[in-house]
């Protein structure tokens, strides 16, 4: 099982988009895609699976903080 990471996109805005999804690999992908293909959205879908819409000439930049595993007791 994959690692959950979270994901924020920063916007050409006073605005971000915090995204808890599976595989930044993925995620990566379809921003890179929708940008050499000029196309205006790249569709991305969370854990909840809900899909967002990301306006890709608007992005400034991506952060990902992969997630540990939170361990319990004593290790």
């Amino acid at each position: 099982m994959a690692n959950k990471v979270t994901m924020r996109i920063g916007l050409q805005s006073v605005r971000e988009i915090e995204l808890e999804v599976e595989d930044s690999d993925e995620v990566i992908a379809a921003l890179t895609a929708a940008m050499t293909a000029e196309d205006p959205l790249a569709w991305i879908t969370d854990t909840k699976e809900t899909r967002h819409g990301i306006a890709v000439d608007k992005l400034a930049f991506i952060q990902i903080d992969a997630e540990e595993p939170k361990m319990v007791g004593f290790g």
